[in-house]
Parts: structure tokens; sequence; C-alpha cells
């Protein structure tokens, strides 16, 4: 095989491993922000929050990557014309699905805020939310009040009860401890994490390209040294 080809193969496996540490860099900082994050306890039951879907979307994107990228070295080292071009489709579907989620974010910011605010609108609209205990464990994991604000629980005349302790740090007799609405503080996080989210997933089209165009030149150039030995 020519010094080119050669180089190619080598220049795509180390740049797949470092894909690699990469993939596995994302999934153990999805990891960190997910305990960060904590899980929230309704009915005995224990679940994520609302606003754990961005670690686990990051965990499962890196756990991806990772195959993807270990695919690209076996395929590089052995020279595995199918394991290179299998490498290649799953690297431009991947790249495609992330072009096109990334564009959604750049184009519908808006639609995206309010489409978060309305889980927590829908969470404090339900009646079984609010009572099962539901709402109480995302003010918990939030440390917000109410949909909008305490005043939410002023129009439904809880406060003949009290304040939810998860309302308030602290005493709820102290208004200063109480709190302010969970939509505006979702909206702000999932809005936050989706910003960081685009420009990620810009670095991540651009690495996948390089890999792509590698992988193509390697195979066709394997193919075709392949195909001259033949003859």
């Amino acid at each position: 095989m020519d010094c080119g080809t050669s180089m190619v193969k080598y220049i795509l496996f180390i740049f797949n491993t470092i894909v690699s540490i990469i993939g596995i860099l994302s999934i153990v900082f999805g990891v960190i922000i997910l305990q960060s994050v904590g899980t929230i306890e309704v009915n005995g039951q224990t679940g994520f929050p609302p606003q754990a879907a961005m670690p686990i979307l990051l965990i499962t994107l890196g756990s991806l990557v990772v195959f993807i990228s270990f695919l690209g070295c076996c395929g590089a080292i052995r020279e595995s014309v199918c394991m290179m071009m299998s490498y290649a489709v799953c690297l431009l579907v991947l790249l495609i699905l992330q072009l096109t989620i990334v564009v959604l974010l750049f184009t519908n910011k808006e639609k995206f805020d309010t489409a978060m605010g309305e889980v927590i609108d829908k969470a404090w609209a339900s009646p079984e939310a609010r009572e099962g205990g539901v709402f109480d464990a995302i003010q918990k994991s939030l440390h917000c009040c109410g949909s909008n604000g305490v005043q939410d629980y002023v129009s439904l005349n809880f406060l003949n009860s009290g304040l939810p302790s998860s309302c308030c740090e602290g005493s709820c007799a102290n208004p200063l401890n109480i709190y302010g609405g969970c939509r505006a503080k979702f909206v702000d996080f999932m809005s936050g994490s989706s910003e960081k989210a685009k420009y990620v997933g810009l670095g991540l089209i651009v690495v996948e390209l390089v890999g792509f165009i590698f992988a193509c030149c390697l195979a066709n150039n394997v193919r075709n040294y392949k195909r001259r030995n033949g003859y």
C-alpha cells in the first residue's frame, strides 16, 4: 500500500481515538450534570426531573460517538472497506441528525422556550401532578415555587394550609425565603443548555465531516489497492 494511504490510515486511527476520548468525556460530563440535577421521588417512585433531558441526551450522544469511533478505528487498522463504509454511513447519518437539531435550535429558539414553558404549565394545570407530589418534586429539584410564583398558590387558596416546604429556603414564614416561579427557572435552564448544545453540535459536525472525508478516502484507496492486486 502506498505511503499516502498508510498516512490516511494512521491519521484516521488517531483521529478516531481522539474522538473516542471526546465521546467518553461527554458521557462523564453528562453523568456529572445528571448527578447535580439529582432525582425526584413521587409516590415512592424515583425518576429524573424534566431538566435531566439535556444530560441524558449528552450521554446518549457520547455513547454513539464512542461506538462509531471504535468502528472507525477497527476499520482503519484492519483496512476493511466494509467497516470503513459502515463507519462513513454512520457518521453521515449522525452528522445529518445533528445538523438538523442545531438548525432547529438556531431558528426556533422562541418556540423551544415556549415549549419548555408549557411543560411546567401542563404540570401545574394537572390536579394529579399537584396533589400527587409531581410538582412538589419539581419544586424541590429546581428550587422554585408554583408555575409563575407564589401567587399561583394564592389564586388556588393553597395558603390556608400553608405553602409547601419545597417552595422556600428555610421557613416559609419569611417572604424573602420563598423561591421564584418554576416556569422561568426551567425555561432559563433549558435555554442555557440548548445554547451550549448548539455550539457543541457545530463543533462535532465539523469533526465528523473531517472523519467522513478521511473514511471515504481510505475506503476508496483500499478498494483500489485490492482491485489492482487482484489482477
